[in-house]
């Protein structure tokens, strides 16, 4: 029997979940327990993978521009970053840095791993299974950026102004969620969706993604 798109991200996303804990910083932040500097650094790192995200989801979108539903999720991921990184300057003024600060920020490689590894999947992979890798991943990022945005209105007073980077990925996106079945029903029909690498792909973002979080939580030697 065939296997539906939603039945195969809905598996995707309960078997590449992390696990409970993994994730150090996240509730500490819940908590309140978190400096209030964990927001500036997560803004000046974040400012770097948003622009090598979306260059990587443009490069994407143009190797599968002969597979429109799959060039359709990747142009919507690409535009996605483009409004995220104005929201990301918007935090990074809220949390008092320049634009003199911020461009002059000297990223730290355990928070870049995981924008370095898209870009690894835009040159190499299949895009029906990079669609599914991300996809995956995108349900804990979209979880761990409700939390953050919770316990900075309520925890450490920032306005909803400076959350809206948070809220933009923590807000369910229909558009996103049907072009995301769209893209990996294509792939599950025309055989390019290899399920065993997508899951693969896919466990090597989330280990990238908790490697973001728990670089933030040590000390920053540029």
């Amino acid at each position: 029997m065939a296997r539906s798109a939603t039945d195969v991200l809905d598996s995707a996303v309960r078997e590449l979940a992390p696990a409970p804990g993994a994730n150090p910083l996240v509730p500490a932040i819940a908590a309140g327990e978190a400096p209030r500097e964990v927001f500036a650094a997560l803004a000046l790192e974040q400012h770097h993978i948003i622009a090598s995200d979306r260059r990587s989801f443009r490069h994407l979108a143009g190797r599968a521009a002969a597979e429109p539903p799959l060039a359709a999720f990747f142009t919507y991921l690409a535009d996605g970053e483009g409004t995220a990184l104005e929201h990301v300057r918007t935090l990074a003024t809220a949390c008092g840095l320049t634009e003199k600060e911020v461009a002059a920020h000297e990223p730290r490689p355990g928070c870049q791993a995981y924008p370095a590894y898209a870009a690894w999947l835009a040159l190499g992979a299949e895009p029906a299974d990079a669609v599914l890798a991300l996809a995956a991943n995108f349900a804990a990022w979209g979880d761990y950026c409700r939390a953050v945005g919770q316990a900075m209105r309520h925890r450490y007073g920032f306005t909803d102004e400076a959350c809206a980077f948070f809220d933009f990925f923590a807000t369910p996106d229909q558009e996103l969620t049907a072009r995301t079945l769209t893209a990996l029903q294509h792939g599950l029909d025309s055989t390019a969706l290899d399920l065993p690498l997508a899951h693969r792909y896919g466990r090597h973002l989330q280990a990238y993604e908790l490697m973001f979080w728990t670089t933030l939580t040590s000390p920053h030697r540029p």
